[in-house]
């Protein structure tokens, strides 16, 4: 053994690294041709890292809302004793995050928002289409916050309500699960407020083609209505090639459907071109019914879809994008 190891590190004809560490496990162990074992090995990483890959950078976004409710709390414990002194405690912990999280969108997406003048100084409805993940909506929500120090309130499914740890920060951005007394009441106190329709269904089972999945939905429209307040379409460039779902198998959709809980994996996170765009606001007018609002509102989202999205997305095309030069419409 000691003259093959000798051999080894100091023989006449040179080994590699990998040889000689191969020669030394082959004697350890007793196991022979112990190096195919290990090409093997190493050629199923190289075929599924990639993989692993798409499944492991959604928990990046995952860890980025946990490092926001760490730092809630920490913001928390240090202002304390502001609390009974001030109306709101939460204003530099809102700028704090706001700054974190449009840093991650300037980084990893390019982030860019456009047709922010179309957002009225007043209340308003933004409505949008949802993506994989509502992450373009954060990064649009911390851009508001950074460029104009306004708040974008939300409406968000039930479900979130429920993920352990989000209490703090749902709080603090004014996220809310309706019902529709509430989202009228959050629109007379003058706040701004944004639902997608489609919700988690169309989060999930929507696909490339970015097709709407708002059924006969009017809830949104009769919540304009009845606060009187104009409705803001709003799209995102690119937001399904960022992350995508495997919603096309159909035993995940019976499943969702028959639990309502979001049962379908998600995978990518991968640093394509993100740009947000505003659409021109639809004004409050009394006589217009919920149905007609929400079917003008869907064709306004749709005509951005169909001036901003080249359909199917394309993930290359869409990381390409990283390097192109775009005309700003506003």
């Amino acid at each position: 053994m000691t003259g093959g190891n000798e051999s080894c590190i100091a023989g006449p004809i040179p080994m590699s690294y990998l040889t000689c560490l191969t020669y030394i496990l082959e004697e350890w162990t007793g196991v022979e041709h112990i190096g195919d074992y290990l090409s093997y090995a190493f050629y199923l990483v190289w075929v599924l890292f990639p993989l692993a890959v798409v499944f492991i950078l959604p928990g990046v976004i995952v860890a980025l809302f946990y490092i926001s409710i760490l730092l809630l709390h920490i913001y928390k414990r240090k202002n304390e004793l502001k609390e009974a002194y001030s109306h709101d405690i939460w204003v530099g912990a809102r700028e704090m995050l706001a700054t974190l999280w449009d840093g991650h969108g300037r980084i990893w997406h390019g982030y860019e928002l456009h047709g922010i003048k179309n957002i009225p100084e007043g209340p308003g409805l933004v409505v949008f289409y949802h993506g994989a993940t509502p992450v373009d909506y954060i990064y649009f929500m911390a851009r508001l916050h950074m460029a104009t120090k306004r708040r974008c309130r939300v409406v968000a499914d039930h479900f979130v309500f429920r993920l352990p740890g989000f209490k703090i920060l749902l709080d603090v951005h004014g996220v809310i699960p309706g019902p529709r007394e509430a989202c009228v009441s959050t629109l007379k106190e003058g706040h701004l407020l944004a639902i997608a329709p489609g919700g988690v269904r169309e989060a999930l089972f929507s696909d490339e083609m970015y097709t709407i999945l708002w059924s006969d939905r009017k809830g949104f429209a009769q919540v304009a209505i009845d606060a009187k307040v104009p409705i803001i379409p709003m799209f995102t460039q690119n937001v399904r090639e960022g992350f995508r779902t495997l919603g096309r198998i159909k035993l995940l959709r019976s499943l969702y459907e028959r639990i309502r809980l979001p049962v379908v994996p998600l995978y990518g996170g991968f640093p394509v071109k993100l740009r947000t765009f505003i659409g021109e606001p639809i004004p409050y007018e009394p006589n217009m019914t919920a149905e007609e609002l929400a079917a003008k509102t869907k064709a306004a989202v749709q005509a951005l879809i169909e001036k901003h999205q080249k359909i199917p997305g394309n993930v290359f095309r869409a990381l390409m994008e990283r390097f192109q030069s775009h005309k700003k419409d506003d």
